[in-house]
């Protein structure tokens, strides 16, 4: 009866829901708590299924559930609830992946830290990806492998027990799979959308922030179209999957125009997200300094106000392996990129370790961009170790999401003689906002490391769904006109603004950036302040960047939207990145300041307006 009542509700959801469950790819801010997240969602959505409400009004009043797409998103919860519900679990020990291996590589990596064992246990056939000898010598995971018939065949052990299935067990709503009390965490595979993870037993239950921080950092949760998809086939809906012969049409055309817009001729990869892309990058080249220098060092070298994504997740990196470590670059505001960076590499080298270098261009959320002639002369400088000899080249990896157009990587580009590797979120540029996945690219003396970056991509399960790839086939094509369009309602926004209030600090880049085709579409804005001590004034800024939003919203509702989206196709949004991109930043590091971004189809007149008369207010 309990499980008719569910499967019901999740039918008329399915009919009802919000287009946006579909089709968003980041959450508003307005209506998020991120301390809540999936919680508040959850206890409100309970509500409605104990009323029994499904209309579509009540639905889109639900406050939003965790972050982007790679915590999780509405679907995702929904998806989540019900396999909980019919299974008699806590909604919060039912995760899901759009990878395969992911949630195995989560509970290895909760367990390493703890120095605990692991066995791994599965019937018929591992997921394609797994490969346990790489993931236990460069991920530096330990555990034990062992095929059996069933959960008749658990052997004792002293540790935690993986149980990895692919018999769709969660998403059948004819029979329910019985637990065994030897078994920690389920893992059930669907080829055609992910995994599901569950966690059995209070004691494990420790585990779950954890595992869904590497869902938030390494991977992304089940993509909203995959998680409607499992929803149906819960139901007992049919599906219809994707034309594999369109997706390898796709895939080529996505490959050709990332070749296109970077001006390179190594193939790209496509992941399921920006991060998922920087784990692949990062993990790849750890993986070829163990081979390539055995023994030495690996020194990540990272801004320590950088995207927080990009920040924690090499941290977390380094904490799981012996001979790797964050090594801060301060690049804003006092600090020079270029003293900074030849000052680290220097160190670095006489220490005869192996330095990557992760920085972006132009730095978020200053828009600042070095003198790239100087950084090149810096990254490329000859320096040797302290018995003299020759110190490791650096490789340079850089962030390019705000300017993917510029070609960085071409063979007469700025760093054609360095080894560098650039990557780009696809929820910004690449798909304007319409999925999470993103590319990285090569230039001729780093193309050798693509095939390690590969690999790890599909280690991890990680590579872009059928879905993602047919949204950036068909947008990446229009992304340069974009972009052009976007730079030009910014610029006059920005020189609105400079006009309007001049006192406020505008960072934006320069009209002679802009020539060298430095294009973004994303400025910060520091607005006036005042009082008697700095703690007066940062608390008089912060409150007059929240009013600035608020009015932005409340007044032009249809498009200002309260977000840390970028790149989107119409409307103007509005953040303040200490509370979003720098949600793991150090305090000490957070630039509570409002970043706003532009896009091509946004009403520019209306926003002077308002912003005029925000300026008048004050």
């Amino acid at each position: 009866m309990k499980e008719n009542k569910v499967l019901n509700y999740i039918e008329n959801v399915l009919e009802n829901m919000p287009i946006d469950w579909l089709k968003l790819t980041t959450h508003r801010l307005d209506i998020y708590d991120e301390s809540l997240a999936k919680t508040q969602f959850l206890e409100q959505f309970e509500r409605l299924f104990k009323d029994n409400n499904s209309e579509t009004s009540a639905l889109r009043e639900l406050p939003t559930a965790f972050d982007y797409i790679r915590l999780g998103h509405p679907l995702s919860c929904v998806l989540e609830w019900a396999v909980a519900k019919l299974n008699d679990l806590k909604p919060e020990n039912v995760i899901s992946f759009s990878s395969g291996t992911i949630p195995v590589l989560a509970v290895l990596r909760k367990n390493l830290l703890n120095n605990k064992k692991t066995q791994i246990l599965y019937t018929g056939e591992l997921p394609d990806a797994f490969d346990a000898e790489t993931v236990k010598r460069v991920y530096g995971y330990n555990f034990e492998l062992q095929n059996v018939e069933g959960l008749n065949e658990i052997p004792a052990f002293n540790g935690s027990t993986v149980f990895i299935s692919r018999e769709n067990k969660f998403l059948s709503a004819e029979r329910k799979p019985e637990f065994s009390s030897s078994v920690d965490f389920y893992v059930d595979l669907y080829s055609e959308f992910g995994s599901i993870l569950l966690v059995i037993g209070a004691p494990n239950e420790d585990y779950i922030s954890e595992i869904q921080h590497v869902r938030r950092r390494e991977t992304i949760a089940m993509t909203p179209a995959n998680c409607f998809s499992a929803l149906k086939m819960l139901v007992g809906k049919s599906i219809s999957g994707f034309d594999k012969n369109n997706f390898e049409k796709n895939k080529a055309r996505v490959i050709e125009s990332v070749k296109e817009i970077t001006d390179t001729n190594t193939k790209p990869v496509i992941g399921s997200s920006g991060l998922s892309v920087q784990y692949a990058i990062m993990m790849g080249l750890i993986d070829d300094a163990i081979e390539k220098h055995e023994g030495k060092d690996i020194k990540i070298i990272v801004p320590p106000n950088c995207y927080g994504g990009t920040n924690d997740q090499a941290r977390r990196v380094a904490a799981c392996i012996r001979n790797v470590e964050v090594v801060d670059l301060p690049v804003d505001g006092d600090n020079n990129m270029v003293q900074s960076t030849d000052k680290v590499l220097e160190k670095i080298a006489k220490e005869d370790a192996v330095p990557y270098i992760i920085v972006e261009i132009p730095t978020n959320p200053r828009v600042e961009v070095p003198d790239l002639e100087k950084l090149k002369a810096v990254l490329s400088a000859a320096r040797k170790t302290a018995t003299g000899e020759s110190a490791i080249a650096p490789v340079f990896i850089l962030d390019q999401t705000f300017c993917p157009n510029v070609q960085f990587l071409s063979e007469d580009g700025i760093f054609s003689t360095i080894r560098t590797i650039s990557y780009v979120s696809g929820s910004k540029f690449p798909s304007g906002g319409r999925c999470t996945a993103g590319y990285c690219a090569a230039n001729k003396q780093a193309a050798a490391l693509m095939e390690k970056i590969d690999s790890h991509l599909k280690i991890c399960d990680n590579e872009a769904t059928d879905l993602q790839v047919e949204i950036l086939a068909e947008q990446l094509p229009s992304m340069n006109q974009r972009i052009e369009d976007a730079y030009k309602k910014t610029r006059e926004f920005v020189n609105f603004i400079r006009e309007t209030l001049p006192e406020a600090k505008v960072n934006f880049v320069s009209e002679e950036l802009a020539q060298e085709g430095f294009t973004p579409s994303v400025f910060s804005l520091d607005l006036p302040t005042k009082g008697k001590t700095n703690e007066e004034r940062e608390a008089y800024k912060r409150a007059l960047n929240q009013k600035l939003i608020n009015i932005m919203i409340s007044e032009i509702p249809n498009e200002s939207k309260y977000c840390v989206s970028y790149g989107q196709l119409k409307g103007c949004y509005w953040t303040i990145p200490a509370t979003s991109t720098q949600g793991t930043t150090k305090e000490a590091d957070k630039d509570y300041i409002a970043r706003v971004s532009g896009s091509p189809d946004m009403d520019l007149e209306r926003h002077k307006k308002v912003f005029l008369d925000f300026v008048e207010e004050i």
